[in-house]
């Protein structure tokens, strides 16, 4: 897991990305907006990335929000993360 105390949530989503990168060997900087598989991440990295997101903030995101549009950029995934994170347990 990542420091959680010095990093926002969106900090937090943007350095899982880009660990996703390196491991990929995807030598490119990524902004909030970019679309993630157009800057080289297959369907299955966004799974990985799915089950990083759930793992690095302690929750689990629905089946129903588990679409590439809710995984398809930085922002997108921060929104989803801080969406879930406001819900009750």
């Amino acid at each position: 897991m990542l420091d959680r105390i010095h990093l926002d949530p969106t900090e937090r989503v943007a350095l899982l990305v880009r660990r996703l990168f390196a491991k990929r060997s995807i030598e490119r900087a990524v902004g909030p907006d970019d679309d993630l598989t157009a800057s080289g991440l297959s369907s299955l990295d966004l799974v990985n990335l799915m089950l990083s997101v759930e793992t690095e903030f302690d929750i689990k995101i629905p089946d129903r929000e588990m679409t590439p549009t809710n995984f398809r950029s930085i922002a997108r995934i921060d929104a989803l993360v801080r969406a879930l994170s406001a819900q009750p347990a």
